[in-house]
């Protein structure tokens, strides 16, 4: 009887496709809020959807592109998106004003941290890997990085 190795390609799919859907609930979410307050009008909702757009848009390109420099910087995306995110968050809860659909839209910014928080875990193994990674992407430290923890 003859033992078979498993397709490398066969595998690596069903790696990436939980950090495809991951990826894409992310941006699905990111752009549901930029929708959102795309449509509340005026110039801050208005720069805060562009910049939702925009964090949507380099986490595409994170996720697609396999450019080398892409790769090296591929946390940037994830920790821009995590610090707008908390940033607006914490705008709302300090400016309001206060009306059902801003609460939905923070639901779905909690949303958008939490699935942050799980890719982050998937990808880096923890908080200290990702920095371990933006670090040695600067140059700072070493360059080893865990591959898709799952």
């Amino acid at each position: 009887m003859e033992l078979t190795q498993p397709d490398p390609s066969a595998t690596a799919a069903a790696h990436r496709t939980p950090s495809r859907a991951l990826t894409t609930a992310i941006v699905g979410l990111t752009l549901a809020t930029a929708y959102i307050h795309l449509g509340l009008g005026g110039l801050l909702f208005t720069l805060n959807a562009a910049g939702y757009a925009a964090l949507a848009a380099a986490m595409v390109v994170a996720a697609t592109v396999s450019h080398p420099l892409v790769r090296r910087f591929d946390w940037l995306p994830r920790v821009g998106l995590g610090g707008y995110t908390v940033t607006t968050i914490g705008a709302y809860l300090v400016m309001g004003p206060y009306f059902s659909l801003g609460w939905m839209a923070k639901g779905i910014e909690v949303a958008i941290l939490t699935l942050l928080a799980i890719d982050v875990y998937r990808n880096y193994g923890s908080p200290a890997g990702l920095i371990r990674a933006a670090l040695a992407s600067v140059g700072m430290g070493s360059t080893s990085r865990p591959v898709d923890v799952v």
